[in-house]
């Protein structure tokens, strides 16, 4: 059979089923689809490719999902560290914004942000941010697999004057991407305290209707607890489920303030989370319960967040935080294993993003969004365990190969799709109107 790609590798971990490692073997790409796995024996006698990458040193697994970011603040970097978040958003983040962003910064720090993304092995993100069609374009360009997160606030920004306009805008560009095979959308309301009820309720309306998700920050911080109990005399979760928002639909992104009957209430209705735990950490937020999450079936993915709050994109050091910060925070060694933090960072984000039945595992029909990771250097040898490996001892820098949709995104740890050269130019030039304001 003629099939379009060859991938030979000493070691894959399909995710799905749990716990599988499967070596010396080859999985077959036709039609950007991944069409079989099998022996290598089988890929070269069964199948004729275009093109045969072998890989005999390497590891491959589901290209990463980063299920949370706000991905033009790559520009942002190392602006506003070692403070408190409500500090950190009025007093930097948001005064800067105010000044900078316009269409050219969202595309430029979008397209800064995917390259940073494609070199460390994710091909999926899911970004909130201004001008989101700028995003998507600088998605397409790369050929990455992007979900946007329509911004919705009470307030007027750069990208729309009230809660309406930013409802409006966020349907129009679910139906510009509708058909798009890289591009999907949801509602991203920011957060309780930004967003008011009237609109809170048009997007849970709006979402039902159009099946996408709702992404939102929720108990990212004890202050936002703390005033909305003041204000409102209840805690925010127990107001998104009188407004109807707790669904499977809904990504409570953060998450570090849950009382059990939260997670019990989370539990119930489906919902995901989506943990970030570096830039929980770097901002003092708290520490997100994964360990009681994932007791209670609550579907948990993770985020980088932004690049001016952790400050890279790095999801292989995300899933090692997320591992290691479970075991200290709850003094349980046994808390989010390597196969767990990998599921995490791939099937999991998948499922939060509901694009479960497409990516997020190497399973055959699922889209051939795949990454590589190469094994043979000092920190990771001898490899005993690969997935250990892959989660407490590679480096981003050890990615090799990326694919999404069965097009090469990076080969031999360069740029397929991107000029590095030009980004890097770019992201100087920002660098300097960054600093002059």
């Amino acid at each position: 059979m003629q099939v379009d790609l060859i991938i030979q590798a000493k070691w894959f971990i399909p995710i799905v089923p749990r716990g599988q490692v499967l070596e010396d073997q080859a999985i077959i790409i036709k039609n950007k689809k991944i069409h079989d796995l099998c022996s290598i024996h089988d890929s070269e006698s069964l199948f004729q490719a275009k093109q045969v990458i072998k890989l005999p040193d390497h590891a491959v697994i589901p290209g990463l999902v980063n299920a949370h970011g706000h991905s033009p603040m790559a520009l942002l970097r190392g602006v506003a560290d070692d403070i408190p978040l409500k500090e950190w958003l009025e007093e930097k983040i948001w005064p800067l914004e105010e000044r900078l962003v316009e269409r050219a910064f969202v595309y430029e720090g979008a397209s800064l942000a995917i390259a940073e993304m494609i070199t460390s092995g994710t091909t999926c993100f899911a970004d909130m941010y201004f001008f989101p069609d700028e995003v998507a374009k600088a998605a397409l360009n790369a050929r990455i697999r992007v979900q946007l997160a329509s911004p919705v606030l009470d307030f007027p920004t750069c990208w729309a004057q009230d809660a309406d306009e930013y409802i409006l805008k966020a349907t129009q560009l679910h139906d510009h991407y509708r058909d798009n095979e890289l591009v999907t959308t949801a509602f991203g309301p920011h957060s309780p305290y930004t967003v008011s009820d009237k609109p809170l309720c048009k997007v849970a309306t709006l979402a039902e209707e159009l099946d996408v998700p709702i992404h939102m920050h929720v108990h990212e911080t004890f202050e936002e607890i703390e005033e909305a109990l003041k204000t409102e005399g209840r805690r925010p979760l127990g107001r998104l489920k009188d407004l109807g928002l707790i669904s499977p639909r809904l990504n409570c992104v953060h998450a570090t303030q849950l009382l059990a009957e939260e997670i019990k209430i989370l539990s119930h209705h489906g919902a995901n989370v989506i943990h970030c735990p570096e830039s929980n950490m770097k901002l003092a937020s708290g520490f997100c319960p994964v360990p009681a999450l994932i007791e209670q079936s609550v579907n948990v993915g993770l985020g980088t967040d932004g690049g001016a709050s952790n400050n890279d994109l790095d999801m292989f050091s995300e899933l090692r935080s997320a591992a290691l910060l479970a075991k200290a925070a709850s003094e349980n060694a046994s808390n989010i294993p390597a196969h767990q933090a990998l599921e995490m960072a791939t099937i999991n984000g998948a499922k939060a993003l509901g694009l479960d039945n497409i990516i997020g595992s190497l399973e055959i029909g699922k889209r051939a969004d795949i990454t590589a990771i190469a094994l043979d250097s000092l920190n990771s040898i001898p490899v005993n365990n690969p997935v250990s490996t892959l989660v407490y001892a590679v480096n981003a820098s050890q990615v090799s190969h990326v694919w999404c949709a069965g097009q090469s995104l990076l080969t031999e740890g360069k740029l397929v799709t991107l000029d590095e050269t030009k980004i890097k130019r770019s992201a100087l030039d920002w660098g300097q109107k960054v600093a002059e304001n």
